[in-house]
């Protein structure tokens, strides 16, 4: 018999922040079900990440993180098929960031757009790719999926592989972008949907909620009444269609636009069915493992000892190509 080919690793996390949008969804969460299928995934909840933002009660944190793990879960993500589990449980990324900062220069982490934009910036602020780098070097992950702007993100990290291992032999594997299209959704007020901005429509937003944001969100500027010709390229609303609309309703959408034979609230419609439709298998699965709390604390428990594994084995290997081995 023939040796199962390994899949693929893959490692990604978000940042905890609470409920999710759909934003996350078009943005992240649709990638990483649909590579769960076919890669070894790893993801994780960015929570130490987190604190480099703003400042939040440890009670608020804790319920943010549960909370987007129910997200995920209820987005599909199989924690049969792929690993969950949080950062701030796993002391080992704490240690290889230590030890890959004795050898990286402070000059790799000042370039970062982030960093410099800051007008206080902490030390933990400048260190934060550098711990993203130990995130992703621990699991010798092969693929971190990202949008095109965000490659430059996954650079730093083969920059730091690189020079540990001309350093001291050949011992991470130098990560590859996997690149994906994502969906940029706009929010409610036409810029790009964000939990700061308050523009965003949740995952599991009640479908009410739902109908009266969309009802309310600006259209073509220019279509003042009823009777005017729109334009679908100039309305802000035309982009959510684009995601969740099939082309033969679009289509009948802009010429009716445009001759003004349909209102912005008949255009509006399909796409407020399109987005409940989406939700609610979202809502069905979330409710289950809301009314369970222990089980998604079990996931992430089992997850975190899996994930602890095959950090601790990198560890090992580190320390002696190092010469802590002793």
């Amino acid at each position: 018999m023939n040796a199962e080919v390994p899949r693929p690793r893959v490692l990604s996390g978000m940042r905890p922040t609470g409920a999710l949008h759909l934003g996350h969804f078009h943005g992240a969460l649709k990638n990483w079900v649909r590579l769960q299928a076919t890669h070894d995934c790893f993801f994780f909840v960015a929570d130490w990440h987190a604190l480099t933002g703003e400042a939040q009660t440890p009670g608020q944190l804790e319920h943010h993180v549960y909370d987007m793990v129910v997200d995920w879960l209820a987005a599909g993500l199989d924690p049969e098929q792929c690993t969950l589990f949080i950062q701030s449980r796993m002391p080992e990324h704490a240690e290889l960031f230590t030890l890959l900062a004795m050898s990286t220069p402070v000059s790799w982490l000042e370039r970062v757009p982030g960093y410099k934009d800051q007008d206080t910036p902490s030390y933990g602020l400048l260190g934060y790719p550098l711990l993203q780098a130990a995130d992703i070097l621990i699991y010798r992950a092969q693929q971190v999926p990202v949008g095109e702007d965000q490659a430059a993100h996954v650079e730093i990290t083969r920059e730091v592989a690189r020079r540990f291992n001309h350093q001291y032999g050949n011992t991470f594997v130098e990560p590859q972008a996997l690149l994906s299209e994502t969906a940029r959704l706009p929010g409610l007020d036409g810029r790009k949907m964000s939990k700061s901005l308050g523009n965003g429509i949740s995952m599991r937003e009640a479908p009410q909620a739902v109908a009266e944001k969309l009802r309310t969100m600006p259209t073509d500027p220019q279509r003042v009444r009823r009777g005017d010709c729109g334009e679908p390229a100039r309305c802000p609303v035309w982009p959510l269609h684009e995601v969740y609309t099939d082309e033969a309703t679009r289509m009948q959408l802009a010429s009716g636009c445009r001759s003004a034979r349909i209102g912005c609230l008949d255009c509006k419609q399909p796409l407020i069915e399109a987005i409940q439709k989406e939700q609610q298998p979202w809502r069905e699965r979330a409710e289950e493992w809301l009314t369970d709390p222990k089980r998604v604390h079990w996931i992430l428990e089992l997850g975190t000892e899996r994930a602890r594994a095959v950090a601790r084995k990198t560890l090992r290997e580190v320390r002696a190509a190092i010469g802590l081995g002793y």
